[in-house]
């Protein structure tokens, strides 16, 4: 948990993807159309990749890409970030 905390630190929106998930490509779509410039860390990509996952995991996001932090907090995955733009209640946040 401590890698994770140190990555989503001082950076208003982060997400944890794979270059190569429809899924994770759906949320940073949705997110950067409401203006936002997240940090994004693409899991396959980076050096330190799986243990990041594993530590995602850990914290109970299954799956483990796309995962979204606004504002250092945990959002969730798809589903959350789903629900919250169905409810109105995903762009105040991003603001």
């Amino acid at each position: 948990m401590e890698v994770i905390t140190r990555m989503v630190a001082d950076r208003p929106v982060v997400i944890f993807s794979r270059s190569t998930c429809c899924m994770s490509y759906t949320i940073k779509t949705l997110i950067s159309g409401f203006g936002a410039n997240p940090t994004i860390y693409e899991l396959d990509e980076i050096q330190n990749g799986q243990q990041v996952e594993r530590e995602l995991h850990k914290m109970g996001c299954k799956p483990s890409v796309p995962v979204v932090f606004i504002g250092q907090q945990l959002i969730g995955g798809p589903n959350q970030v789903m629900t919250l733009q169905v409810k109105n209640q995903l762009a105040p946040l991003l603001k």
